[in-house]
């Protein structure tokens, strides 16, 4: 199956329909096996479109999806010019997508929130997760940050956010609608005040630390509670040791690793308000004498450190995606066992290597090779201590394996 490509921006105008005269998507034979076992995706591939041509329907318009022989099974999304043509949102043929929908998707989001974490500081809406494709809404407190994926959520935006102030009542609402995902959908990338007043930055606790997080320039939505736990299984293996934290952002794996009793910590990112902002967040945190923030191109850096003699007890790699689409998977692997290597050369024997991926391409198998690799390489026994996974507020659709992507490998080495 080919990858999408950016597409141009296309108009996506508020959508109102009448279940009476909704237009109709006919799949091909046999196409709604994946949708009857509750996937949520309709490729443009699977489409009748002789039945059903595509180029008639607007982006972001609700359809009935039936299969070739004529049964309505789904209500859907469509975009016209995605290779994911269709996203199904409800399994009620003729259900239409309303404020009391909506409303009822986020009190099941929510409920599963609350009944995990005392504070208000979460993924709220993990979308397909949690029924809503393309919709992701991070709180922090009383702000919540909105980034809306799909042309059909964005025909609907102000929808999702009568709802969600309705439920919430939240102080203020801000769209974090820019980013690669809007590319591929066409959608014009636009960051704007949705609802009340939201401020540049705010601070939220998480595992017992705080944090100063920007809300309107950070990094997607502004914070990646995806690592929660595995930060949290980080202090465990902090106590007295010197951590280089690759990758860092904000701080997340290094002031884990200073709540845990670390000596130092180490925090190196190729952005300058990434590095200001981590060492900001390890002053909140009366950690500052024990942070030191390095600002430039991960690779290079950690090579420096290595031919400088510098060795740590724990190395943590959380990097961005390196295989975003399927066709890059093998050079992306290549990426994976490079800085895998690059980081198993600054271990001290007996140190930990905790080497993480938040690309659904590549499955725990493959980065546990590429850990596996750079010890051997080392002459080192690897010793698999602890495996992580994204937190409970990013919660998987069992039917849609794509939303199972975050992954972390704890493996000690032996000399």
């Amino acid at each position: 199956m080919t990858e999408p490509s950016e597409l141009p921006e296309l108009p996506v105008e508020p959508v109102e329909s009448n279940p009476e005269s909704q237009r109709r998507l006919y799949l091909k034979k046999n196409e709604e096996r994946r949708l009857l076992a509750g996937h949520l995706w309709i490729y443009s591939n699977e489409v009748d479109t002789v039945k059903s041509p595509l180029k008639m329907c607007q982006a972001g318009e609700q359809v009935i999806v039936h299969t070739s022989r004529g049964k309505p099974i789904a209500m859907a999304c469509v975009n016209p010019q995605s290779l994911i043509c269709a996203r199904v949102y409800s399994n009620l043929p003729g259900e239409m997508m309303s404020v009391e929908l909506i409303e009822r998707r986020i009190a099941a989001a929510l409920a599963l929130r609350e009944t995990f974490y005392n504070e208000p500081y979460y993924r709220l809406i993990h979308g397909e997760g949690d029924w809503l494709p393309g919709v992701i809404v991070d709180r922090y407190g009383d702000y919540l940050v909105m980034q809306i994926n799909t042309a059909g959520m964005q025909a609907v935006q102000d929808l999702l956010i009568e709802a969600l102030v309705l439920q919430l009542k939240p102080a203020g609402i801000f769209l974090r609608n820019s980013g690669a995902f809007r590319a591929l959908e066409g959608l014009p990338q636009e960051d704007c005040l949705a609802f009340g007043e939201v401020p540049d930055s705010t601070t939220i606790v998480e595992n017992g630390v705080r944090y100063n997080i920007p809300l309107k320039t950070g990094q997607k939505t502004g914070w990646f509670y995806d690592h929660r736990d595995n930060r949290l299984a980080l202090q465990g293996f902090s106590q007295g040791k010197r951590v280089l934290d690759a990758y860092s952002y904000l701080g997340g794996w290094g002031l884990n690793a200073l709540k845990g009793g670390a000596e130092h910590v180490t925090a190196v990112d190729s952005s300058s308000a990434a590095v200001e902002g981590g060492e900001c967040n390890a002053a909140l945190n009366d950690f500052a004498d024990k942070w030191t923030g390095i600002k430039g191109d991960v690779g290079a850096v950690l090579r420096n450190l290595r031919d400088g003699g510098e060795q740590f007890d724990v190395v943590v790699l959380d990097p961005p995606a390196f295989i975003q689409r399927a066709k890059d998977k093998r050079k992306g692997v290549e990426k994976y066992r490079s800085i895998n290597a690059l980081a198993s050369g600054l271990l001290a024997t007996g140190g930990v290597l905790v080497s993480c991926s938040c690309s659904h391409h590549l499955v725990d198998a493959e980065l546990q090779r590429a850990v596996l690799h750079a010890g051997r390489n080392r002459g080192y026994g690897v010793q698999l201590i602890a495996r992580g996974h994204q937190g409970r507020d990013h919660p998987v659709n069992a039917a849609i394996p794509e939303t199972e992507y975050l992954k972390a490998v704890f493996a000690r080495m032996l000399g």
